[in-house]
């Protein structure tokens, strides 16, 4: 049996506000952009990854959410306490100056760690906190 990563979501609050970071910035690329239910369905993913998307959906999108789970939702988007993502990269350093540049708020500068990595993190525009790492070489 093969089972793979197909989607996984990232709460966001402004859908042009993410796609301005995720595409122009991190070099993702949009794979759907359509309205779905009174919604807006919003996908994007590395070209290096094909079969791997990251939707990118309000915070309280079920629409069995009440009112008051939504306002919390939203609360804690907006604390950036909700949970990010990591995402592996060939160059740590070069994605940090990029993503620096965007004027993200930075989290972590590049730091290698014990675990066999060299991170850094930023929030990107709805709060979310998202790791980079890159593995360590020998040598490193």
């Amino acid at each position: 049996m093969d089972v793979r990563l197909s989607q996984c979501f990232i709460a966001v609050d402004d859908h042009d506000k993410a796609l301005a970071f995720y595409c122009d910035v991190l070099g993702l690329e949009v794979r759907n952009d359509v309205g779905f239910e009174g919604m807006r369905w919003v996908t994007v993913g590395s070209p290096a990854q094909p079969g791997v998307e990251i939707v990118l959906e309000p915070p309280a999108a079920n629409p069995d959410a009440s009112p008051a789970d939504r306002q919390a939702m939203a609360e804690l988007l907006a604390k950036g306490l909700l949970r990010g993502v990591i995402f592996s990269t060939d160059d740590c350093d070069a994605l940090f100056a990029r993503v620096e540049a965007s004027g993200a708020e930075v989290l972590q500068e590049p730091t290698d760690q014990p675990y066999g990595v060299r991170d850094c993190a930023f929030r990107d525009p709805a709060g979310n906190m998202l790791r980079f790492n890159q593995p360590r070489t020998a040598g490193r």
